[in-house]
Order: C-alpha cells, then structure tokens, then sequence
C-alpha cells in the first residue's frame, strides 16, 4: 500500500498522504500476524498522518518532498521567542555587561558546535532527537530519561514564553496575569493539533510582523538615543556586579545561556523533514541545514544582547522588575516615535513572537511525551493527547510564578542539558569516525540493547558531578562553571567508555534490513508491516523472527509479548528473515 504524495509548491504547508487505516481482517500467514491473532489497529488519531506527523518513527522520503529552503524557513520561523531578551537581560543585570557579554558569546559557541553533527544526522536519516539519541549511545531505554529532559525543556520554555505573552496581555488591556497564563495555554492548541502543515503556515504568515517588531525598536534608538550603547558597554549591573570581566559571573553566566542547547531538538523536529542530499541540491542542502540546525543560536545571541540593552534603555523609567520583562522595554522604546501607538504595537509584537514559539514548544512536547509513553506502557493513543499533558504541566509552573526564579532554574537545567547533547555531538564526531559506534543511526527496538553505557553513562555521571558542583559541594569555581564540567565529563566520557566496551552495546544483533553489509536495496521502497499492514519505507523496517517478516519500527515499539526474542534468542534471530517483494512497481525488494 504505497503511499500518496502531493508534491508541495511555494506554500510551506506540509503535504499530507491519505490515512491509511486498512481493513479490519484477521490475516494468518506468510508475514502476517499469527492465526488468532489480529493484526495491530491504531487509534484514529495515531493512524491519521495528517496530525500525527510520523512523530515516533522514521521521516519517509515521500513525506520530506520541499526544498532546503523551506524547511529551513520554517524552522527558523520558531525562534522568534522573547525568552532570549529576558535571558540577556538577566544575564547583564546580575554579572554587567562584560561578563555577560562573554558569556552569552561563549554559550553560542558551544551550542554551535555541539548543533552542527546533530542537525545533519537528523536531517540526514529523516529521525528526530529521541530517535537519534537512541542510536548515537544511549539504547532503546537509555533514551526514555532524555525524553524527560527533553519534555521538561519544552514545558519550561513554554511557561517562561506564556509569562512574557500573558504580561503583554496585562499591560495591553489589563487581563489578570493568571486569568492571561490560561489564555495563553489555551490559544496554541487548535494550531499545534493540526500539526506541522498548520504550524507551517502560522510561522509564514506572522513572520513579517515578527522581523518589523524585532528591528523596529533597535531602529528607533539609533536615532533617538546613539550615545546608548556606548553607556551600555560600561554598564556594571544591578548587583553591584562591576563593569569589568568576573570569572565567577562568566561563569554563572555562560550556564544561564546554556540552558538553550537543547534548542537543537526543536529544530530537528523540523530537520528530519529535509529532503535528500543530491549533487544538485547539495550546496543549498548544506547550507539550509547549517542556518536551521545549529545557525539559531546565532539569531538567539544576538537576541539575548539586543533584549540586554533594551532593558538597560528601559531601566529608569520602568524599575529593574519591569525591565527584565520583554514588553516593557519595548514600549519604551517605541515611545518616540508612535507616541500613544507604542503600547498596542509592542504588545501585538510579544504575542505575535511567544504565539510563534510555544506552538513549536507544544508540538515538541507531544513528540518527547509520545516517545516517552509508548515505550513505558506500550500504548500510542496518538501525539495529539500529549499536547494537553506538555500544556497542563506549563500551566501550572506559569501559575506558580516560575518567571520569577528565572536565572536558577535555567543554571540548574543546563547542567542536565548540556550533559545530554554533548554525549551524543560525541558520538557522532568521535565515536562513528574512531569505528566504536555503528557508520549509521540505528534507531529500531529490534536492534538496540536497552541500554547503552557510552551515551547515557557519560550522561548520567556528568550531570551528576555538575549538578553537585552547581549546589556548591566543590567550592564557588566549580559552581560557577558546573556547566563546564557537564560538557567536559560527556564529552571525554563517551568515547571512553564506547572504547572500553569496544562498542558491543550498540547493537544487539546484525541489522540484515538495510545496516551496514545489508544487500543493495532502494530505501525508499514501502514494504507492508506484518503486523498493522501498513506499508512503510525501508529505514522504517525491522526483521521479526517472531512475526516471519517485516515489522515497523513503531510495531516493533508497542510489542508487549515477543519478550525481545530477537535479541535474547540467538537461534531465531540467527539468518536474515525474507522481506516480501515491496509495494512500490519496479523498487528493489529489501533483502
């Protein structure tokens, strides 16, 4: 059963193949689930790819048909969050201007670096953040923990971007802050269920009032007030920080900043939907996914100072509290030239720019979520759900005013973060060029251990020593640079421990499908699942000794009764299991 394509145009909108919900019959043979047994029948939700988005397995090439420039258009549509200029701004405030600045341009650099591997290998193998997590040293189970911190990092910001917006509200026409966290919940939902063609269009059509909003302000200071930032560069803080450089503030600085690394998985989750790399297209490929992968950060640094300065501006007219909230400078800054125009203007900017990124923090929050569940309980019920469980969790953090604890919990977050991307920027640089880690990603429960000590050892063990370095335990130093010590442990204990093990818990058993020595096959080839008879592209499929045939990654997820046959049996996972002729006229079969 192939599956049906539009090819998309101009319009970002994400093409949609018809969902395929096969007929509910009871096959018993040649690759087909047991007699007695009935094949697996999704959920509505789950089986309809119009909203589900192949959001827990494998992008297929026939869904990723736009060009490097839409994608990349689009991923860079979500960045446009405020949370940047509260960041910066709370950065400069509390260590001044020159450490801060240090920090904010060493924080960028870092997630740069650690972005560049990760956005190619999603956008390479068409697999989002869980899925290249699993493969890149943390196993099948290793996974589920970075699940959390992933879904923890979208509930997060989506809070500390609903704060900004419900703010706006509240100055813009007195909503009660509380009364403007539900609103701001409440409002991402219709476009986030939709999912990604919707969030497509959303992120086209509010883009140039987000680039009007941006530059606007910055425009009228170059006129109104020049001498500004030149007063802005020996500004010393409002802690008595000193405008002179502190190793200590670039330091508790740098892991303020850090706490945005795990950026890079929202902008997978646009990635893996990047066509193939040709010798056409190869330039514009490359440099798409350079802007839309780890280019963010560069937008986001310079947010971050672009947001400190506007709160500097803004300090004495509006107090320090005030400042640290986006929209306040911002309409200070307007004030000269719109006059009475500036609140109105300043507030369709904010919720313009925290609309843009909380149904991208929403929509990856049900992926992470999804990915989570489906392997604890074995059940997909469809991403949809998960949206209100990402939403009620940022709900309440809003009302319990987590805005003003901002600098903390990001200080304490990075710590985790940066232990975790870090690890796997490790394996894909070091270990697969040293030959410890497989030559690609292996993301499919029938192959993986459950779990990997490469990956999540290094991951667990640096987050731990940075964690009890950030609460004080090591002395004032450490503490200032826990975050450094997080990146530092991942980054050596990766490959040591991939070494040592020699690399034997990446893979359980041989991929025979399409791994490394598999025979010459077309991946873009559909093959029909032996289990919910659903036909899906090579990359997608695992060889089932418990089912004689082929079987879907997300199939293979949800099988609470082979006991993992294929891994612990050797004598039936032994051979490669036949895959049947695929369903695409003319393709390659599998094997």
């Amino acid at each position: 059963m192939a599956e049906t394509v539009t090819t998309p145009t101009s319009d970002p909108e994400v093409p949609r193949p018809p969902a395929q919900d096969p007929p509910d019959r009871d096959p018993s043979a040649g690759g087909a689930p047991p007699a007695g047994r009935p094949r697996r029948s999704y959920a509505k939700l789950a089986a309809d790819e119009s909203r589900e988005d192949y959001s827990l397995r494998y992008a297929p090439h026939s869904f990723r048909r736009w060009s490097p420039g839409t994608v990349a258009g689009t991923a860079l549509g979500g960045i446009a969050y405020l949370a940047d200029f509260a960041i910066g701004a709370s950065i400069v405030f509390a260590y001044g201007f020159t450490s801060g600045f240090a920090s904010i341009l060493t924080a960028a650099t870092i997630i740069f670096l650690t972005g560049i591997p990760i956005a190619r290998a999603c956008a390479k193998y068409g697999l989002d953040m869980d899925l290249i997590t699993r493969g890149a040293g943390f196993g099948y189970f290793g996974s589920t923990l970075t699940s959390l911190i992933y879904a923890s990092f979208t509930f997060i910001f989506f809070a500390l971007e609903g704060s900004i917006m419900a703010q706006a509200m509240h100055q813009a026409v007195g909503l009660p802050v509380e009364l403007g966290y539900l609103v701001t919940t409440l409002i991402v939902i219709p476009i986030v269920f939709r999912g990604m063609g919707a969030l497509a269009k959303v992120q086209a059509w509010t883009q140039p009032v987000w680039i009007v909003g941006v530059v606007l302000p910055f425009l009228v200071l170059a006129f109104e007030a020049p001498d500004a930032w030149g007063a802005f560069a020996s500004f010393g803080g409002t802690e008595g920080a000193g405008s002179g450089f502190d190793w200590i503030g670039f330091g508790l600085g740098t892991g303020v900043a850090l706490s945005l690394i795990a950026q890079i998985g929202e902008q997978a989750d646009y990635l893996r939907f990047m066509p193939a790399k040709t010798e056409a297209n190869r330039r514009r490929w490359n440099l798409a996914v350079l802007a839309a992968g780890p280019g963010w950060v560069i937008i986001g640094a310079a947010k971050q100072l672009g947001g400190a300065f506007l709160a500097f501006v803004a300090l004495e007219a509006v107090g320090k509290t005030h400042a640290l909230e986006p929209i306040a400078p911002q309409i200070e800054a307007l004030k000269p030239w719109l006059g009475g125009l500036a609140l109105p203007a300043a507030a369709l900017f904010v919720i313009v720019s925290q609309i843009k990124i909380n149904v991208t923090n929403a929509y990856s929050g049900s992926l992470s979520w999804s990915n989570f569940f489906s392997r604890m309980t074995h059940r997909h019920p469809g991403r949809v759900w998960y949206i209100f469980l990402n939403l009620a969790i940022a709900l309440t953090l809003m009302e319990m005013n987590m805005f003003a604890a901002l600098g903390k919990l990001l200080g304490f977050y990075s710590n985790v973060g940066i232990a975790w991307i870090t690890a796997v920027a490790a394996d894909l640089v070091i270990n697969k060029r040293a030959g410890w880690s497989p030559p690609y990603i292996e993301f499919k429960r029938a192959y993986l251990y459950a779990v990997n000590p490469a990956g999540f050892g290094a991951m667990v063990v640096a987050s731990t020593v940075s964690i009890l370095a950030f609460f004080g335990l090591f002395g004032a130093y450490a503490e200032a640079f826990s975050t450094f010590i997080a990146a530092g442990l991942a980054l050596v204990l990766c490959p040591l421990i991939a070494w040592a093990t020699k690399g034997r818990y990446y893979l359980a058993r041989p991929n025979t499908v399409n791994g490394p020595g598999a025979a010459p096959a077309d991946e873009r080839a559909t093959h029909t699942c032996a289990e919910c008879e659903t036909a899906y592209e090579l990359p997608d499929i695992a060889d089932c000794p418990v089912r004689s045939g082929p079987v879907c990654s997300l199939c293979c997820s949800l099988d609470a009764d082979c006991g993992d046959a294929c891994r612990k049996d050797p004598a039936r996972a032994a051979g490669p299991v036949l895959l049947p002729v695929p369903t695409v006229p003319g393709a390659v079969p599998g094997m």
